[in-house]
């Protein structure tokens, strides 16, 4: 029903933006990666998904289609709403929640706060085949070193979701290196 918005954020929340399209302000849910990257002020155009309900209408926006896309596949996973789905997609990049398809690794989706491992095994099993292909998500090499530098900085004692924040704002060139990637990363908390 609506497909994207584009606007001017009024206000930031802690789970949302209020952004103004023609005077009125619409409250879209976000992932966190997007709230941390949007400020009052500035212009935001985002792909989103209208939920309505008998008790609920919700609009839920992501910066990227590939977002929107897994937002639309993680609904549909039996015992996933769309605050579960949204939760996912702030915890994990795109990236790793392919990867975890792929590899099979229901622990990666254990790591979401409300996803024990029965829910993450039906999310892998739904999942399979509808994410890509091997070829096009194991074939990039960065990831697998995004997720060391994740399981370091858990280690550390950084939360999933401040370690995943701290992984997303590595620049896509840095070198491959788990120390480069994990030096550059840690600087995003003195930031």
């Amino acid at each position: 029903m609506i497909a994207s918005i584009r606007g001017k954020i009024l206000a930031k929340e802690e789970d949302a933006l209020v952004i103004e399209i023609g005077g009125l302000g619409l409250r879209v849910f976000c992932p966190t990666s997007t709230l941390g990257r949007n400020a009052s002020g500035d212009l935001a155009t985002l792909f989103t998904h209208l939920v309505v309900r008998e008790d609920l209408l919700a609009l839920y926006g992501f910066e990227t289609q590939t977002e929107l896309e897994l937002f639309t596949l993680l609904i549909g996973a039996n015992g996933i709403g769309p605050r579960s789905a949204l939760t996912i997609l702030s915890v994990l990049s795109p990236d790793v929640i392919r990867r975890a398809v792929l590899a099979e690794q229901p622990d990666v989706f254990t790591r979401v706060p409300g996803i024990g491992r029965k829910t993450a095994q039906k999310l892998i099993l739904h999942l399979q085949g509808k994410v890509g292909s091997a070829d096009e998500i194991l074939g990039q090499e960065h990831l697998d070193v995004d997720t060391d530098v994740l399981n370091a900085l858990t280690a550390l004692g950084y939360s999933v979701i401040e370690a995943q924040a701290a992984v997303q704002s590595i620049p896509r060139d840095a070198p491959q290196e788990v120390e480069v990637r994990l030096r550059i990363a840690l600087q995003f908390f003195s930031t």
